[in-house]
């Protein structure tokens, strides 16, 4: 495993293989939570995994705004693969930050995997939302946003048992308010906002992967039936919840492995 530092962030990389594969984690997780699809990429692949800034429970509390963060990405992937564009594998709101920076930077991007959040800051997809789910994204973001302002151990705590609440699987440990910042910035709009996000354009191969078992999902069926109508996409669901790559990582991971490896234009 090699390990070297870009933009202030530790960047880790483990594997064999011409192409490479960075992964972007979500809320409320660190890059630990690729442990199972490093494991099982690296024989064929050069895994690039680092947590988000922002989301070390050990560096100062710090806010990242969408150009900071995708200034960062870039200096990374410009890094970690000079010569030749990466597979970007991202979960959550490294599912927003990768497509953001996919937008500003295509020819950087050979293909996206996303898992569990896809069109969901459209305008469809809030025009379609039912008044129980938008009531429940409200209510839980506007929850973590408070906490962020709030900070402190209590803070911390908080959000531990809200990242429970939600079933999430990361260690408490790593667990803090001051990764709640994009809900911060979304709900308050402090470092900016996300409301001037590019809209997402899939312009090169896309595996979406979400779980069935949740009270609702982050794309719309539109959204959905646009990308199986393009032959180098795939969309698989899985009778999980949120966390697609650790709840079903086996079969998850060998049918990104499989669409990777399948030759389609």
């Amino acid at each position: 495993m090699q390990n070297i530092k870009i933009a202030g962030v530790d960047v880790y990389i483990e594997g064999e293989g011409t192409e490479t594969i960075v992964m972007l984690h979500g809320w409320p997780d660190t890059y630990r939570i690729w442990e199972k699809q490093i494991t099982f990429f690296k024989e064929n692949y050069r895994c690039v995994y680092f947590t988000l800034p922002g989301f070390n429970v050990n560096l100062p509390r710090k806010s990242y705004s969408h150009p900071e963060m995708t200034a960062i990405l870039a200096e990374i992937v410009d890094q970690v693969s000079p010569e030749s564009p990466v597979i970007l594998m991202m979960h959550d709101w490294g599912c927003t930050f990768g497509y953001e920076y996919a937008m500003h930077f295509p020819s950087r991007v050979a293909k996206l995997i996303a898992v569990d959040v896809g069109d969901a800051s459209s305008p469809e997809y809030i025009q379609q939302a039912s008044l129980a789910v938008k009531a429940m994204i409200a209510s839980y973001m506007s929850t973590l946003a408070a906490l962020w302002f709030l900070g402190g151990k209590v803070a911390d705590r908080m959000t531990q048992v809200m990242a429970k609440a939600l079933k999430s699987p990361a260690d408490p440990q790593y667990i803090f308010s001051g990764m709640n910042y994009p809900y911060a910035i979304k709900i308050a709009g402090i470092s900016g906002s996300y409301n001037r996000l590019k809209p997402l354009v899939v312009t090169c191969p896309f595996f979406f992967a979400y779980g069935t078992k949740k009270p609702f999902h982050f794309h719309t069926q539109s959204w959905l039936t646009q990308l199986s109508a393009q032959p180098s996409n795939k969309v698989h669901s899985y009778k999980v919840g949120h966390w697609v790559m650790l709840e079903a990582h086996q079969q998850f991971n060998q049918d990104v492995l499989t669409w990777l490896q399948t030759d389609v234009v």
